[in-house]
């Protein structure tokens, strides 16, 4: 991953874009920047968002800031869906509503309820982000479980 100085006034419209998408300024960013790049190198842009997002959480937990690694889980987990969805039809997934139905499909398609439970727990962090409830273990255990969620998505995304 690599790290683009941007003016605060930038970084702040930017910030408040990815606000009220429910997204992090990050992916955001990315999205515009890859818009118009081949449908290869957009899944692997997503895929590795999620895995420094996945890396981010655990440096957060040591922080001991739980809401921030709840929130990277949470963007970890969703990038990984954005990415499967745009390798396997390429297709750009923009709302919850869509991550949701996305990870429906798979449980259909793979017959795997995990990948449900999974989701769900995904989901749980991202409001531990907003609210602050979960319990470091809560936390800790959603970091394995969202690691392994994205040991089962890896294998759609090539």
């Amino acid at each position: 991953m690599s790290v683009i100085v941007l003016p605060k006034s930038i970084f702040e419209r930017f910030k408040r874009l990815a606000e009220a998408e429910g997204i992090q300024v990050e992916e955001l960013i990315v999205e515009r920047l890859v818009r118009d790049l081949d449908p290869k190198t957009r899944v692997e842009a997503y895929w590795e968002m999620c895995e420094t997002y996945l890396k981010q959480a655990k440096e957060e937990m040591v922080k001991g800031d739980l809401k921030q690694a709840s929130e990277k889980i949470w963007g970890s987990a969703a990038l990984a869906v954005k990415a499967v969805a745009y390798a396997k039809e390429g297709r750009r997934l923009t709302s919850h509503r869509e991550l949701w139905e996305y990870v429906n499909k798979l449980i259909k398609e793979t017959d795997d309820e995990e990948l449900g439970n999974l989701w769900r727990t995904a989901l749980s962090m991202h409001i531990s982000f907003y609210e602050g409830w979960a319990p470091r273990e809560e936390v800790e255990r959603a970091l394995k479980n969202i690691t392994n969620f994205l040991e089962k998505l890896k294998k759609f995304k090539s």
